[in-house]
């Protein structure tokens, strides 16, 4: 994987240790952590800090849903306060073009150097539903615009005086996209504009996957992690087929969690199940557990993934 390789500056010699993983070709883990609604971290922070030693980062999302929360600017420069590293998502739908050059020096600044560049929600998806919508780029124009300030230039092309950025970016990718043509022509201008891993949605097809793994995502040479959800009872289950396009909790797993004595503990096995299955077919898994974070480690013992090395 030569042609991934950093290119570190005298002042930043040393890239993130996402991006190192990446390059050494480790099975990566990272896990989603949601900013706080108001100015108490400590939940977050509570959350994130029993993630330490289980996964290669932590992605600090950006207004996911459309739903207000911290920014994730913020949120993530807590993270690096606390010596814990986070992936910064930041979307394009709150941010004009000035806004979103001038956060993502500032990640640079806060010594934020994994960045996953989003789209982001429709506002009417959202608690703000009046709120207006910017959209001056969408998420390949922003992976273009990140890959100008890593090489010292702004979006018009002038020289930024006081140092390029050296951020190690990424993009989300669905699977389970109905339009195969559409999946496959928007994961190559992904490519092409620069994207260094793929995140996915939550993964509820698995034989989709793998056919996405083996017609589109083959031969890349970039890391596909799978998003594995913590699926905590049946009613969780039916709320996210109602609520999140694209996804499909298949009836045999709604059956398991509504049978089961203890819902969340089967939901914790299955997602234990996804990660095993996960590995036959991917580069990682991208863990999701909404305000349970702390109960990925046990995910991942369940399916027999060691902690990460120092």
């Amino acid at each position: 994987m030569s042609d991934l390789r950093a290119q570190p500056s005298p002042h930043h010699p040393v890239p993130s240790r996402f991006c190192r993983a990446v390059h050494a070709g480790e099975f990566l883990v990272t896990a989603e952590v949601m900013p706080p609604k108001g100015g108490n971290v400590s939940h977050m922070v509570d959350m994130a800090m029993r993630l330490q030693g289980r996964v290669h980062a932590m992605n600090v999302t950006d207004g996911s849903r459309a739903v207000l929360r911290m920014s994730s600017l913020a949120a993530s420069a807590v993270l690096v306060q606390r010596g814990l590293e986070p992936v910064y998502q930041i979307a394009c739908r709150d941010r004009n073009v000035i806004a979103l050059q001038a956060d993502l020096m500032g990640a640079q600044a806060l010594g934020i150097r994994n960045v996953l560049a989003l789209t982001g929600d429709p506002v009417k998806a959202g608690d703000h539903p009046t709120a207006k919508s910017v959209f001056d780029l969408e998420s390949v124009r922003l992976l273009k615009l990140i890959g100008k300030l890593n090489q010292g230039f702004d979006l018009n092309d002038k020289s930024m005086n006081d140092g390029a950025t050296e951020l190690f970016v990424g993009a989300a990718v669905d699977p389970q996209c109905p339009s195969w043509s559409g999946l496959q022509r928007r994961f190559e201008r992904k490519l092409a504009a620069g994207a260094q891993f793929f995140q996915s949605q939550l993964i509820s097809d698995f034989d989709r996957l793998e056919k996405f793994m083996n017609q589109i995502a083959v031969g890349c040479n970039r890391p596909i992690l799978a998003g594995i959800f913590l699926l905590k009872s049946a009613k969780n289950a039916q709320f996210i087929n109602r609520n999140v396009p694209g996804v499909q909790i298949p009836q045999h797993i709604i059956d398991r969690l509504a049978q089961a004595t203890n819902p969340l503990d089967e939901g914790i096995t299955i997602a234990a199940e996804q990660v095993k299955t996960a590995q036959q077919l991917c580069q990682g898994v991208h863990m999701m557990a909404v305000r349970r974070e702390d109960l990925i480690p046990e995910i991942l013992d369940r399916a027999g993934i060691k902690p990460i090395q120092p």
